[in-house]
């Protein structure tokens, strides 16, 4: 049996301190379903210590008054420790959430420091304070830091979506509340071990493991100025109405349905592959997934026969083992979920091509073949609603403007993907199809870029210089006109 990875205290204002209660949170494996760590459970008591060591360390610390410089040499060592700690990282959260370890690498924890490193470059690049005519005089334009944020993140791709709240926050001068999810709090902990190993000033920075109870206090609160949320549509809803209360800024990463379009030209030897790696990928935990594969009529056969035979070859396993590409799903209930919407798709109509049940063998642990549907239409729920797991809808259409329509036919408009004859044919497509990003004869996700979605699928932008300026207020100083001679 694993031994139990305990924590006793929580990361109040960069001190570990004693929570206000004793209840606490058990992390279980969705490998062994025992339980593999346990952490203190934050109380709204807990948020309210943070929150005001975090109003404190802004109104009057020296974080938001350094030089950008000063900041950017902190924020490069928390970039570098995570860096020398990224495998150890990585078999946390596969650990906890059934991550497969080649993607926690690659994916989780790598991808982590990348975008630590991008929103640096950013950061390196910002201009805080310039001068412009105006029409009645000079004007000073400032950039100056929101203030305290409440960085609340998921358990699918947990250090990926803290870092791209807490990089551009920590660079821009704010402080911050980081509230990650119970079933992955482990990774927030040596994270924070990483933050105070650093130098981070006291109280730039908290750590508070909490269900939706403590989250509902941290997004309320009137001290905080901004909400950075990654999850689910109907949680980002009870979100942006708590925040408005208070008129508090939020940036909302929501869900997806995302399609990928192939063309009639489109080469199925290059696209298939990365097609099926976009859409199982975190085991299909992802709001990126590709769940709705767009396929011409002239050539449905055979994409339903190749894509049948891909995903029936993907390796569902042990998510500590290299070879592995289908880990558990991260909860009973979410595999009670995907197996239900499997129950819907039948129903619908749908054809199950491959996969529906629990993998022969694998009785123990949260498995869940992956699973293909064809003849899909676009109306079913399957295709329509976000099931968050390893299954996948194959849509008929009739020629691209019918492909286009059914793209844009989602509640959701978060990312997706052309493949076509040529580059130029691919980005024409790209156009017209309402999503935040969106990849052309590949499947990409770059944290230099802007991140975000049309639609239910959120709010605002994360990465890049758009994501950056959502951490920053711009001031607008009149300065006196220069006298006439």
């Amino acid at each position: 049996m694993t031994d139990i990875l305990e924590h006793r205290t929580l990361f109040i204002g960069g001190r570990w301190a004693e929570p206000a209660g004793r209840e606490t949170i058990d992390v279980l494996s969705p490998v062994t379903e025992q339980v593999v760590g346990r952490v203190p459970h934050a109380t709204p008591e807990d948020v309210d210590r943070a929150v005001a060591a975090a109003r404190e360390a802004f109104d009057h610390g020296p974080w938001p008054r350094m030089t950008p410089a000063e900041r950017i040499e902190t924020v490069t060592r928390i970039k570098d420790g995570l860096l020398a700690r990224h495998r150890e990282l990585a078999e946390l959260i596969t650990l906890q959430n059934g991550c497969p370890i080649t993607v926690s690498v690659r994916a989780q924890a790598l991808s982590a420091v990348a975008a630590f490193g991008a929103a640096l470059s950013v950061a390196a690049g910002l201009v805080t304070e310039e001068e412009r005519p105006g029409l009645t005089g000079p004007l000073l334009v400032r950039r100056e830091p929101v203030g305290v944020v409440a960085a609340v993140t998921p358990w699918n791709v947990p250090q990926l979506t803290i870092a791209g709240k807490l990089a551009p926050a920590l660079l821009a001068g704010c402080t911050v509340v980081l509230k990650p999810s119970p079933e992955t709090p482990l990774d927030a902990y040596l994270l924070a071990e990483v933050c105070e190993a650093a130098g981070l000033p006291e109280g730039v920075l908290s750590v508070l493991p909490a269900d939706r109870e403590t989250s509902a206090h941290l997004v309320a609160h009137p001290d905080v100025d901004k909400v950075a949320f990654t999850g689910s549509v109907g949680a980002g809803k009870q979100i942006m109405a708590s925040a408005a209360g208070n008129l508090t800024r939020v940036t909302l990463e929501l869900g997806g349905k995302s399609a990928a379009i192939l063309l009639e030209d489109a080469d199925l030897d290059a696209a298939l592959p990365q097609v099926v790696m976009g859409a199982f990928a975190n085991s299909g935990q992802a709001c990126v997934a590709l769940t709705r594969i767009l396929a011409p009529a002239s050539r449905y056969d055979e994409i339903a026969a190749k894509l049948t035979a891909a995903v029936a070859s993907l390796k569902v396993g042990d998510p500590s083992d290299p070879a592995t590409l289908i880990g558990p799903m991260v909860t009973e209930q979410q595999r009670q979920r995907n197996l239900d919407y499997i129950r819907i798709g039948q129903e619908e109509g749908a054809k199950l091509l491959t996969g529906g049940g629990v993998p022969e063998g694998l009785t123990t642990g949260w498995y869940l073949e992956p699973t293909l549907f064809g003849d899909v239409d676009n109306g079913m729920r399957i295709a329509q609603e976000e099931i968050f797991g390893p299954v996948i809808c194959l849509i008929r259409y009739e020629d691209e403007d019918d492909a286009v329509r059914i793209a844009n036919d989602s509640p959701y408009g978060l990312a997706g993907t052309v493949w076509a004859g040529t580059d130029e044919h691919g980005t024409e497509i790209a156009r017209r199809i309402r999503t935040g990003t969106y990849s052309v004869n590949c499947q990409r996700f770059d944290v230099a870029g802007p991140f975000g979605g049309y639609k239910n699928s959120g709010i605002g932008r994360e990465y890049g210089p758009e994501g950056f300026a959502a951490y920053l207020e711009t001031k607008t100083i009149h300065l006196p006109a220069p006298a006439r001679a």
